[in-house]
C-alpha cells in the first residue's frame, strides 16, 4: 500500500514539472521579441492607428480659449457677441453657412485654408446668424472636384438672445405660398430651442394647434403644414415664450395656389390689330404660372440688329378666384414708325425652371 502511494506521488511530480516547462516555454515565445541580439530589452508598444475621421466622427470643431477644441454636435447653443471660430480638418475644405451672409457680402465672415485645416471666423455674431454651418472635404480628380459626403459634418448653431427669440428677418411681411402637392413652411425660426412657440391667425383670431401630424414645429425651420388647403389662407404670426415676456414674429401672408407645374403657358398679342407702314405697334408676350417661378424672355423679330426697338418686362400677382393666385409675367416689344423691314414673324421664347415655350405671330401690312 505504501508503495502504491509513493508511485502516485512520483507521477504527480512528473506532471507538474512538465506543465512548468511548458509555461516557461510559452513565456519565452510571447516575449521573444523583447530581447535583441545585443541583449537590450525592448518595450512593446501597440501598433499606431492611422489617423482619419470615420462617418460617425465630427470633422467640425469650435476653437475655445487657450487652444482648447470642442467637437460640435448636431446642434450647438452659443452666446452672441463673442467671436466664433470653427475648424475643419483637411487641406481642401468646402463650407456652407446662412445664405444672407453671402447675400449682403458680410465682412464679419472670413475663411482661411492652411495645410492641415480650414478656418471659419465670424466676428460679433448675433441672433440673425442662427442657422446651419457645415464643412466637408473636397476631392478632386484633375480639374473635376466634388464633395465627399462621407467626410462632412453639419451643426445647427443657435445664437440665443433673450431680446430676440425669433431669428430677425430683413422682410417684415413675408408671403408663404400654399400648394396642395407639397408641405408649406411658415419660417418663424427661434434662437432658443427651448422656447415654446405657437402659430396664430389674425382674422378671425385663433391658434393653429401643432398636432405632430398635419401641423408640426421644427425650431430650425418653423411651422410645417403637411397638407395645406384653402382654409389655411390668411395673415398669421408666431408667438414665442421662455421665462420672460412673450415675443411676436413678423407677419406672414399665406396664399393658396393651384397652378399646374410645367413649362410656361404663353399667349402672344399685337396692338393695334391692323398695321400699316408708319404705325407704332406693341407685341405682348404673356405667361401665366406659379407665383415664385421666374420667367426669362427672348425676342426674335424681322428688323433685329437693324431697327431700334424698346422692350419692357414686368410681372404681378393676380387673384383669379378662390385658391387661384397666379403670376402674370409680360414682355412687351415696341416698334415705332413701321417700315417694310419690320413686317414678318415676331417670335417670343420663354423659359422657366421646368422648360421653355416658343410662340410666333406674323405681322403683315394691311
Amino acid at each position: 500500500m505504501k508503495l502504491w502511494v509513493v508511485l502516485c506521488l512520483a507521477l504527480l511530480w512528473v506532471e507538474l514539472q512538465n506543465g512548468a516547462c511548458q509555461q516557461i516555454k510559452r513565456r519565452k515565445d510571447v516575449g521573444e521579441n523583447r530581447i535583441r541580439p545585443g541583449g537590450k530589452r525592448v518595450k512593446m508598444r501597440p501598433p499606431k492607428l492611422k489617423e482619419g475621421v470615420g462617418k460617425g466622427q465630427s470633422l467640425l470643431t469650435q476653437v475655445l480659449d487657450k487652444g482648447r477644441f470642442l467637437r460640435l454636435g448636431q446642434s450647438t447653443i452659443l452666446t452672441p457677441g463673442k467671436n466664433m471660430e470653427l475648424r475643419c480638418k483637411g487641406n481642401n475644405i468646402g463650407w456652407s453657412y446662412p445664405t444672407y451672409l453671402d447675400t449682403f457680402n458680410d465682412s464679419r465672415l472670413s475663411i482661411r485654408q492652411s495645410d492641415k485645416y480650414s478656418q471659419l471666423i465670424l466676428a460679433s455674431p448675433s441672433a440673425a446668424d442662427t442657422g446651419s454651418y457645415s464643412c466637408w472635404v473636397v476631392v478632386c480628380d484633375g480639374t473635376e472636384c466634388e464633395r465627399d459626403h462621407d467626410r462632412s459634418h453639419v451643426s445647427y448653431i443657435y445664437f440665443t438672445d433673450r431680446d430676440n427669440l425669433f431669428v430677425p428677418s430683413a422682410i417684415h411681411f413675408e408671403i408663404v405660398y400654399l400648394r396642395p402637392d407639397r408641405p408649406a413652411v411658415v419660417p418663424c425660426r427661434v434662437t432658443d430651442p427651448q422656447a415654446k412657440v405657437s402659430l396664430h391667425r389674425e382674422v378671425p383670431p385663433e391658434e393653429l394647434i401643432a398636432n405632430e401630424t398635419l401641423v408640426t414645429y421644427d425650431p430650425t425651420k418653423g411651422f410645417v403644414l403637411q397638407n395645406p388647403g384653402p382654409e389655411h389662407q390668411g395673415v398669421f404670426y408666431c408667438k414665442a415664450v421662455t421665462k420672460g415676456t412673450p415675443q411676436v414674429s413678423t407677419k406672414y401672408q399665406l396664399l393658396y395656389v393651384e397652378v399646374p407645374v410645367g413649362p410656361p403657358f404663353v399667349s402672344l398679342e399685337v396692338f393695334p390689330d391692323s398695321v400699316r407702314g408708319g404705325d407704332n405697334i406693341n407685341v405682348t408676350c404673356t405667361v401665366l404660372g406659379e407665383p415664385e417661378a421666374d420667367v426669362d424672355f427672348t425676342w426674335f423679330y424681322p428688323g433685329q440688329d437693324h431697327r431700334p426697338v424698346h422692350i419692357h418686362t414686368s410681372w404681378r400677382l393676380v387673384n383669379r378666384g378662390m385658391g387661384h393666385i397666379t403670376r402674370v409675367s409680360q414682355s412687351v416689344i415696341t416698334v415705332e414708325d413701321m417700315e417694310t423691314i419690320d413686317f414678318g414673324n415676331y417670335m417670343c421664347k420663354t423659359k422657366n425652371q421646368n422648360g421653355e415655350t416658343i410662340v410666333t405671330i406674323n405681322i403683315i401690312s394691311k
